[in-house]
């Protein structure tokens, strides 16, 4: 057993070492991001506040989309609807630049923000340093290895030194020097904060490798009923834009549109059940239609395998608003601990090593 847990001892110092920094990065980023939709929109009442939002029905969003849709034509790129902290309507242009307009009448209300230009490159760098094309995958699989061997390394090791004294195991001597107080504050909140870690860390490598997971969540599918549910799709159905602008989903709400932007892409509609954050499961739609005014695909939360209803949760299973405020504030806290770890980890191995 002990060179087993030497092993696991290596592991996780070099892992600490390595992926440490970057779960800290991760988690501090993630923490602020986490109040985004409350800061940017204190931050932005003229953009994305309006009176009375819940006031205004479907039809008159999708008639205020359909109108600023065919005054710009052509220069409109994507045309994002009022979700989440947005009660606008904003419009993304051919020439990068973004600009809101009020939902019931069209009216021009500005252009984005710094701050909400900040909030995207905190997200950016949250999601992949701000390196282009391979940052992803440094932070993606930071998570995979803060998941599966940094944490689970931690654990093993608490289980097997305090599985028979868990009150010493979780107990912090403020009056302790200063190696034995790196080390109880590593331990305790290691293990106070293991299943949300897990969770943040596992939902986080999702975004980077969606397609294992959702390879690997298919596994359920082979245990449920009805796993395969035909996709409700008649290919000889013809749909404009204009079509889709003019009738409101009878069960979900028009959150977004993106434009082809070269002769092989589609249109994809996408639809959410909930436009404003709401605790719970998310459902969502999505709507694919080619240049010719085909249907390419459709899926629907109903009609989802269990497996994609699954995928369908990483994003607020990460951010915690699967459980509503309090999973959020969890979140938010959370999003420290890794730092924390990092630097009394960093403190406790230096103090064993310089005496």
């Amino acid at each position: 057993m002990k060179p087993f847990l030497k092993i696991v001892k290596k592991v996780h110092l070099y892992l600490g070492l390595s992926c440490g920094i970057l779960a800290s990065i991760s988690g501090l980023t993630g923490s602020m991001y986490v109040w985004q939709p409350e800061i940017t929109s204190a931050l932005n009442p003229s953009l994305l506040q309006v009176e009375n939002i819940n006031n205004f029905s479907e039809e008159t969003l999708l008639r205020t989309s359909r109108s600023l849709y065919e005054k710009h034509k052509d220069t409109v790129s994507k045309i994002f609807l009022p979700y989440r902290e947005q009660q606008t309507i904003s419009i993304a242009y051919t020439n990068g630049e973004t600009l809101y307009y009020h939902p019931d009448n069209g009216m021009l209300l500005g252009q984005k923000s710094t701050s909400i230009s900040f909030f995207e490159e905190l997200l950016k760098i949250h999601r992949s340093l701000g390196i282009p094309e391979f940052g992803k995958f440094i932070v993606g699989g930071s998570a995979v290895l803060f998941f599966l061997f940094l944490l689970t390394s931690g654990f093993l090791l608490w289980w097997k030194k305090y599985k028979f004294n868990f009150k010493k195991g979780i107990k912090i001597k403020w009056k302790r020097n200063r190696k034995r107080f790196n080390y109880d504050v590593h331990k305790s909140l290691g293990l106070f904060f293991l299943l949300p870690l897990l969770l943040i860390a596992f939902s986080g490598g999702y975004f980077t490798y969606n397609i294992y997971y959702k390879e690997a969540f298919k596994l359920v599918d082979n245990f449920t009923e009805n796993s395969k549910p035909e996709k409700k799709i008649n290919p000889g159905t013809s749909l404009d834009i204009l079509n889709i602008l003019q009738a409101p989903d009878e069960t979900y709400s028009l959150r977004a549109i993106y434009f082809p932007k070269n002769p092989n892409e589609v249109y994809q509609f996408r639809y959410i059940k909930d436009r404003f954050i709401v605790p719970g499961f998310r459902k969502t739609k999505e709507l694919k239609v080619n240049q010719n005014g085909k249907i390419m695909n459709t899926t629907s939360f109903e009609s989802d395998r269990l497996s994609e209803k699954i995928a369908a949760q990483m994003y607020p299973i990460h951010i915690g608003e699967i459980a509503g405020f309090l999973g959020r504030i969890l979140v938010f806290i959370s999003g420290f601990i890794p730092v924390i770890l990092f630097i009394t980890g960093l403190r406790f191995y230096y103090f064993r090593t310089v005496r």
